[in-house]
C-alpha cells in the first residue's frame, strides 16, 4: 500500500505529460492544416476585396463555427468595410502606336490622375506642340526628393496642359508596371488631359535615335471601382466584465508582376494560424473573468483598414470594457538569434512583470516599448487599450515570393502560442490593466 501511495504522484505526472504531448501534436498538425491552406495557390495570396480574401474568410469562420464560437460580425462572422472607393480603368481604354494596339496594364498604364477623354495626332520626337501630345522623357527631368514619382509625373502634367498639350505620354520611368498599377489604389482629382504611363519596350522605341513620327491615338475611360475587405470576428462570452481582443490579420499582396502570387504564410498565415488554435484553446479553458473578441483582419496592408473600421464600428463589444488587445503578426519564422519581438510593453506598466513572471528562457524575448508600428495592434493603442504584439522576424522582404507554408517553423509558433495563453491566464484573476501612453510623446 505504501508503494502505491509514493507511485500516485509519478502515475498523475505522467499522464499529465502525455495528455500535453497529444494536446501538442494536435495544435501543430491544426497550424500546419491552417496555414497550408490560407497560402495555397487556391487563394491567390489573399490580397482584400479579392475572391481569395473570401475563400480565407470563408475558411476562417467555418473554424470558428465548428469551435462553437459565436459570430460577432455584421453578417454571421462577417464584417465588410470599404477600403477604398474610386475608379480604375474600363475595359474600353485603348492606346494605339503606329496602328499597333498596346496591351493594357502591361504596356501602357494610366496614371490615378488621368483625365478620361481621346487625344490623337501626329507626333515627332523631341517636339513637344500646342494642341498636339507630348512625350516627355522622365530621364532627364531634374529629380526633386521633396516629391513622390507620382507626385512628379502630376506635376509635369499639370505644366503641360498650361501649355496646351492634349494629352502627355510619360517614358523611360524606373518604375515596374506592378508599382505604376498600385498607385491606382490612390483617390486623385483628374487632371484636364490624359496622362500615360508607358514600359519599357515602348519607351525604347519612343525615345529610339532612328525613330520618325509616331501615330498615336488614346482612348482613355474609367469606370467607378469601390473595393470592400471583411474582417471575420468570434466571440467567447463569459458573461465578465473585462473583455480580450486578440487578433491577427489573414489579407496579404495577392499577385504580383507575371501571375507570381504572393502566398503569405508567415505574413500572416502564421499568426491567422495561432489565432485559431487559440481561439479552441480559450473556449475550452476555465478562464471565465474574461470575455475573448477572436479577430481575422482584413485591409492590414492597406493602412490597418480592417483593425481601424472595427475600433469605430465595434457595436455589441464595448471599447471601454476592454483590458487589452494581443496581435500576432509573422510569427512562423522563430530564430534563436533573433527571438521573440513582444511589442507594446510600454502601453501599460503592469506588461512587464506580467511578461517576466511567465516567459522561460527559450525563446529570448526582445522587447519594444513602441505601440505604435505598423500592424493593427496600432488601432487599439489609438483608443487608449494596452497591446502586445507578437512578430518572429521584423526583417522579412516584403514582397516574398518565397513565403510558403513548407518553410514555416511549426514547433516555434507553438512557443509563440503557449506564451500568449500564459500571458491570457496570468491576467484572468488580475485588476484591469492601467494604459500609459508615455512612449508616444518621447
Amino acid at each position: 500500500m505504501k508503494k502505491i501511495t509514493w507511485l500516485l504522484p509519478l502515475v498523475s505526472i505522467t499522464l499529465f505529460v502525455e495528455a500535453q504531448k497529444k494536446n501538442d501534436r494536435k495544435t501543430l498538425s491544426n497550424l500546419q492544416q491552417h496555414v497550408t491552406y490560407l497560402s495555397s495557390d487556391k487563394l491567390e495570396g489573399r490580397k482584400s476585396g479579392a475572391p481569395g480574401e473570401q475563400l480565407a474568410a470563408a475558411y476562417i469562420s467555418t473554424q470558428l463555427e465548428q469551435m462553437a464560437i459565436s459570430p460577432k460580425g455584421d453578417n454571421g462572422f462577417l464584417q465588410t468595410f470599404t477600403i477604398r472607393e474610386g475608379r480604375e480603368p474600363a475595359d474600353n481604354c485603348v492606346m494605339t502606336l503606329n496602328h499597333e494596339k498596346l496591351t493594357a496594364g502591361q504596356q501602357f498604364i494610366p496614371l490615378p490622375f488621368s483625365a478620361g477623354k481621346t487625344a490623337k495626332g501626329e507626333v515627332l520626337p523631341n517636339v513637344n506642340e500646342p494642341d498636339n501630345i507630348w512625350l516627355i522623357n522622365i530621364s532627364e527631368l531634374e529629380p526633386d526628393n521633396r516629391k513622390s514619382k507620382l507626385e512628379q509625373y502630376l506635376q509635369q502634367t499639370q505644366i503641360a496642359a498650361k501649355s496646351g498639350a492634349t494629352a502627355v505620354i510619360f517614358y523611360n520611368g524606373k518604375e515596374s508596371p506592378a508599382e505604376v498599377l498600385s498607385w491606382q489604389e490612390k483617390s486623385m482629382s483628374a487632371t484636364s488631359i490624359p496622362a500615360i504611363w508607358v514600359s519599357n519596350d515602348i519607351s525604347k522605341k519612343l525615345g529610339a535615335d532612328e525613330a520618325d513620327a509616331f501615330l498615336i491615338d488614346l482612348r482613355i475611360a474609367f469606370k467607378p471601382v469601390k473595393i470592400t475587405g471583411t474582417n471575420v470576428i468570434g466571440y467567447i462570452d463569459n458573461n465578465a466584465s473585462k473583455t480580450v481582443i486578440i487578433g491577427a490579420h489573414y489579407d496579404h499582396l495577392g499577385m504580383g508582376e507575371g501571375h507570381t502570387i504572393y502566398h503569405g504564410a508567415d505574413d500572416n498565415a502564421s499568426g491567422t494560424a495561432a489565432l485559431l488554435e487559440l481561439a479552441r484553446m480559450l473556449k475550452s479553458a476555465k478562464l471565465k473573468n474574461h470575455n475573448f473578441v477572436i479577430i481575422a483582419f482584413s485591409g492590414k496592408e492597406q493602412g490597418l483598414a480592417g483593425s481601424g473600421y472595427f475600433t469605430t464600428h465595434s457595436e455589441g463589444i464595448d471599447l471601454s470594457q476592454v483590458n487589452y488587445m494581443i496581435n500576432m503578426d509573422i510569427i512562423g519564422d522563430l530564430d534563436t538569434s533573433r527571438g521573440l519581438q513582444i511589442g507594446g510593453v510600454g502601453s501599460s506598466p503592469g506588461w512587464p512583470g506580467i511578461i517576466g513572471s511567465v516567459a522561460s528562457k527559450q525563446p529570448k524575448l526582445v522587447y519594444d516599448a513602441s505601440s505604435t508600428s505598423p500592424s493593427d495592434h496600432a488601432s487599439f493603442y489609438k483608443k487608449n487599450i494596452p497591446v502586445l504584439y507578437f512578430c518572429t522576424n521584423t526583417h522579412k522582404s516584403i514582397p516574398d515570393a518565397d513565403d510558403n507554408a513548407d518553410k514555416i517553423n511549426y514547433d516555434g509558433t507553438l512557443t509563440v502560442i503557449k506564451l500568449v495563453y500564459d500571458i491570457i491566464t496570468k491576467t484572468d484573476n488580475m485588476e484591469k490593466l492601467a494604459f500609459d501612453n508615455a512612449p508616444a510623446r518621447k
